[in-house]
């Protein structure tokens, strides 16, 4: 891939081509829409997850989760505080090890050497 096909017209990255990536007219039709279902289906998943844990743990089920003390503090208290919290940065490398498993399935690596 040569330098024109990575950049605009003002020598700027484009989104469409970034480093490291096949043009978007390497990538069949069907694979693109394979890729950006999994893609939607992962997230809505993810973030269903996250949804039940910050709203419902720390809001919805609150006074079920007080009963149970973490850390001298009541569950649903540390849900609501910290838990969540964790949750989600859990969720964010789970979602990126899932798109690595899903782009390595479709082909869609990164070229060896270009930066990620």
């Amino acid at each position: 891939m040569t330098k024109d096909q990575m950049t605009d017209k003002d020598g700027v990255p484009s989104a469409e081509n970034p480093p490291g990536t096949a043009p978007a007219g390497a990538v069949g039709a069907e694979t693109r829409r394979i890729y950006w279902r999994e893609n939607i289906r992962l997230l809505g998943m993810l973030l269903a997850i996250w949804f039940a844990v910050s709203f419902g743990a720390g809001i919805l089920f609150v006074d079920v989760l007080n009963k149970v003390a973490l850390g001298g503090f009541p569950l649903g208290f540390w849900f609501a505080q910290q838990g969540s919290i964790y949750v989600f940065v859990a969720l964010i490398f789970i979602y990126s090890a899932r798109m690595r498993a899903i782009e390595r399935r479709l082909g869609l690596e990164p070229q060896k050497g270009a930066k990620r």
